[in-house]
């Protein structure tokens, strides 16, 4: 497996892509928000469908990222949490570690950006 003919144990790209999408959700929610609340301020609940199709989205791309990044892992091959050896089979298995553990954290980030959305009645 590769992205940009890079092999998946030496790119950094599955490491950084659930923080990436969790940036860009942000930026998206917040910017789609701030045009929507100047345009509109007292009718935000067609804004909270587009929030929450907008959330879906980028959950469903982390989960997907994270199945990868587990399957990278390899953890119920041999349940080994040490990856500290100088050989690929290690670095591979750290790089899907690492890639899961953040995709966590961003499917967390993804939810708390998209919770205002749930509780704010309107924009004013």
């Amino acid at each position: 497996m590769s992205v940009f003919g890079i092999e998946r144990s030496r790119s950094l790209w599955h490491l950084i892509l659930a923080p990436t999408i969790w940036a860009i959700h942000f930026c998206v929610t917040y910017g789609m928000t701030a045009i929507w609340c100047e345009r509109a301020p007292a009718a935000p609940g067609d804004l909270r469908l587009w929030i929450l199709i907008v959330t879906a989205v980028a959950l469903a791309m982390i989960f997907g990222v994270a199945w990868r990044a587990w399957r990278q892992w390899d953890y119920t091959d041999d349940y080994d949490y040490e990856h500290d050896g100088p050989t690929i089979e290690d670095r591979r298995e750290f790089l899907g570690h690492a890639g899961f553990l953040l995709a966590v954290v961003s499917v967390i980030g993804v939810i708390y950006v998209a919770l205002p959305a749930a509780f704010v009645g309107s924009c004013g």
